[in-house]
C-alpha cells in the first residue's frame, strides 16, 4: 500500500468493498506510472474515480485530467444481463435504503450523483454517458496515459473497446482490466488474443490484468 493514500468508500457501492488489496494493487501502478491523463470506462457509482482524481492530485498537485465513462442509470436488466453489471440491484443495506432511496431520493447511479461525489475535481474531470462504443470515438486517446477498464463484461464489449483504445494509444502506455479471473465473463478470453499484438500482458493478481500498448 502507498503510504500517502487510503482508499475511501464514500458511503457507496463499490467493487473494491470486499477486496481492498486488489485496490491498493491498482493504486501502486498509478503511482509508479503517475499518469497525468487517465481514463476510466465504467464510472459506476464513482467511488474508484473519486480515488483515482484524490491520487492524482497527490502526484500532479491538480494538474491532471480525468475522463469517464458509463451509461450512469440508462440501463435495464437486459443490458445489465447481458454485459454482467449490476446496476440495477436494490441497495441492501437498509440504513443506506432509507437515506437515499426514501429520504433524498437520490439516484447513485446517475450522472448528476457522480459528479456530486467529484465536484472538488470539477476542473479536471469529464464524464461521457453513453456506450463506450459511441463514447470513446470522441475521446483523443493519443494523449491518454492509463486506461482502466471496468465497463461491459461480455465479450463483444471488452474486445471492441480494447480495439477502439489499443488503435489510439501510444505504445507503452498503460491498461488495467478488472475482472480477469471471473471465467463467466469475456475479459480474459479479449485480453489473451492480444498476445501478440501488445508489448506485454501481465496478471497483477487474479482479479486485475496489466497490459502494456
Amino acid at each position: 500500500m502507498i503510504n500517502d493514500f487510503k482508499f475511501k468508500l464514500y458511503f457507496r457501492k463499490s467493487s473494491f468493498k470486499k477486496d481492498i488489496s486488489s485496490a491498493n494493487i491498482l493504486f501502486e501502478q498509478i503511482h509508479k506510472h503517475k499518469p497525468k491523463q487517465f481514463l476510466e470506462v465504467g464510472v459506476f457509482q464513482g467511488v474508484t474515480s473519486r480515488n483515482i482524481c484524490e491520487k492524482l492530485n497527490l502526484i500532479h498537485q491538480n494538474q491532471f485530467k480525468y475522463f469517464g465513462i458509463d451509461i450512469f442509470e440508462d440501463t435495464n436488466n437486459i443490458l445489465d444481463d447481458k454485459e454482467m453489471t449490476s446496476k440495477h440491484n436494490k441497495i441492501s443495506n437498509p440504513i443506506k435504503h432509507l437515506l437515499y432511496n426514501v429520504i433524498f431520493k437520490k439516484n447513485l447511479n446517475s450522472l448528476k450523483s457522480v459528479n456530486s461525489l467529484l465536484k472538488k475535481f470539477n476542473k479536471n474531470v469529464t464524464l461521457y454517458k453513453g456506450l463506450s462504443s459511441k463514447m470513446l470515438p470522441k475521446i483523443n486517446l493519443s494523449k491518454i496515459d492509463f486506461v482502466f477498464l471496468d465497463g461491459g463484461h461480455s465479450y463483444e464489449t471488452v474486445k471492441n473497446d480494447l480495439h477502439l483504445i489499443l488503435k489510439d494509444i501510444k505504445k507503452n502506455k498503460v491498461i488495467i482490466c478488472d475482472d480477469y479471473d471471473q471465467k463467466k465473463y469475456g475479459v480474459k478470453k479479449a485480453v489473451d488474443e492480444l498476445t501478440n499484438n501488445v508489448t506485454e500482458i501481465k496478471e497483477l493478481n487474479k482479479r486485475l490484468v496489466k497490459i502494456t500498448a
